[in-house]
């Protein structure tokens, strides 16, 4: 007889913590300041957006310095909750870049927000694709994606292996911790 594995979510969150990454840069000036207020949130996301808009429109860069500030600018429209706007700069970046996992990572992020939870798909398996810096982030961020479209064993698996890659960091800990796997 074979067993099957049933995996169920105790509490179905739509609200589960998303991860974000912010790309670095090179060298100094406003561009690295822009990637700071993204990494550290020293500032609010509206000074931080500010300081990447006058990188972008300013500072002479080479195109990754370029796409990752569009990036990083992106993060800080997200978090202060301009997703169409935050959407358009992840465009740009990965028409610059488009092998950087961290973008299409952020771009899932916002889709996300935006309860667009197969666009998300998308943009998370190409981030997986891409073996992002901060792989364990696209993982988790997929698992939300797969658990509101309903695969919840998907969902489950990505938890498990965002946990594998970064142990340290306890936000996939506590949703694999949710779900209850039997077997039949």
């Amino acid at each position: 007889m074979r067993k099957i594995a049933t995996f169920t979510a105790i509490a179905f969150v739509l609200s589960a913590p998303f991860a974000t990454a912010q790309v670095s840069i090179i060298g100094g000036g406003i561009a690295k300041d822009c990637y700071e207020a993204a990494k550290y949130q020293r500032t609010s996301p509206g000074e931080g957006e500010k300081l990447c808009t006058r990188a972008i429109e300013s500072e002479l860069m080479n195109v990754t310095n370029k796409a990752a500030t569009y990036t990083n600018r992106g993060v800080l429209r997200m978090r202060s909750g301009r997703l169409d706007a935050a959407l358009s700069d992840y465009e740009i970046a990965k028409r610059m870049r488009p092998e950087e996992g961290a973008t299409y990572l952020n771009e899932g992020a916002a889709h996300i927000l935006r309860k667009d939870f197969n666009a998300a798909l998308v943009s998370l398996d190409k981030a997986i694709e891409l073996d992002s810096h901060d792989l364990y982030a696209a993982y988790y961020n997929r698992a939300i994606a797969k658990e509101n479209t309903g695969d919840i064993q998907g969902a489950y698996f990505d938890f498990k292996r965002a946990d594998e890659l970064n142990p340290d960091w306890d936000l996939a800990k506590r949703q694999m911790a949710r779900f209850q796997v039997t077997t039949n």
